[in-house]
């Protein structure tokens, strides 16, 4: 079962049980038609509707649609969000951090982590000489470093993996 939250006003469950659409425990008599990547035709209480996936956002589950015209910002939770949330877990995926890679070429003067190290939001990872000018590479998110792909000395390129979390 999924919760649906349409323009932050309209809250409803969807779910599939053997083929057929359910809204709020009711059934729902759908016809529906993909003319297009993206772009359906609908038939619901002998009405028409042309509907459009605008745009999506895979990681917070959100999608804008385009219904005759019409465009309504929608999210969806499913069981596995709904737990997350129930345990204060919510953000906990979204915050963790990527790869830090470099953003110019350059000389590493100094590395202040080491492997097996809990690192926070904004923690200073290491820091990096280009154009003469010494750069403090900082931690987007929390994380703990796995690797250290190099070391005080080398140099490096623009786009270079620097550490993994």
């Amino acid at each position: 079962m999924y919760k649906v939250k349409v323009n932050d006003t309209i809250d409803f469950t969807l779910d599939q049980v053997q083929g057929v659409f359910r809204k709020d425990n009711e059934d729902l008599t759908l016809d529906i038609t993909e003319f297009r990547s993206g772009h359906y035709h609908l038939l619901y209480k002998n009405k028409s509707y042309t509907v459009e996936v605008v745009s999506t956002g895979d990681q917070h589950k959100t999608a804008s649609i385009k219904v005759n015209g019409k465009v309504y910002e929608t999210g969806i939770e499913d069981r596995f969000d709904r737990l997350l949330k129930e345990l204060g877990l919510e953000n906990a995926v979204l915050q963790q951090a990527a790869d830090v890679k470099a953003p110019m070429p350059g000389l590493v003067l100094k590395i202040n982590v080491v492997v097996g190290q809990e690192v926070k939001k904004g923690d200073s990872l290491l820091v990096l000489e280009a154009m003469k000018m010494e750069n403090m590479l900082k931690s987007t998110a929390e994380g703990i470093v796995k690797t250290i792909h190099v070391h005080t000395g080398d140099k490096v390129e623009k786009n270079q993996v620097l550490i993994t979390f």
